[in-house]
């Protein structure tokens, strides 16, 4: 069973930045794509970020520019740097496969929560 857990996020100031890991068991992530999603209340949960097997990276354009997703194989871990944080981007973020087929997505993790305020 393929499992995520999240960690890093926390309380950030506007302006401010985060680092976000994402260990995964249950597979290994080098054959696969894998990205970062968030979601805010009462929102869809949006991909923001995307790596290939081969690290070719895509962004959403609310957040080119400031983002960065990064994969280390040998640690089965993925991560997404972000800065000059605003309210907005306040969110459960989460990581996952990216899957050809939606449903062959594995079950979420819990995500973890990214506050941004004063």
């Amino acid at each position: 069973q393929v499992q995520f857990v999240e960690s890093g996020g926390g309380l950030v100031q506007p302006g401010g930045s985060f680092r976000l890991s994402c260990v995964v068991s249950g597979t290994a992530i080098y054959k696969y794509a894998m990205g970062w999603w968030r979601q805010s209340p009462g929102t869809r949960r949006e991909l923001i970020a995307q790596i290939t097997s081969n690290e070719s990276k895509n962004y959403a354009n609310f957040v080119k520019g400031r983002c960065t997703i990064s994969r280390d194989n040998a640690k089965n871990t993925i991560y997404l740097e972000m800065d000059n944080l605003n309210v907005d981007d306040t969110a459960v973020y989460y990581c996952n496969l990216i899957t050809p087929n939606i449903n062959d997505r594995p079950p979420w993790g819990q995500g973890i929560q990214v506050t941004v305020s004063s």
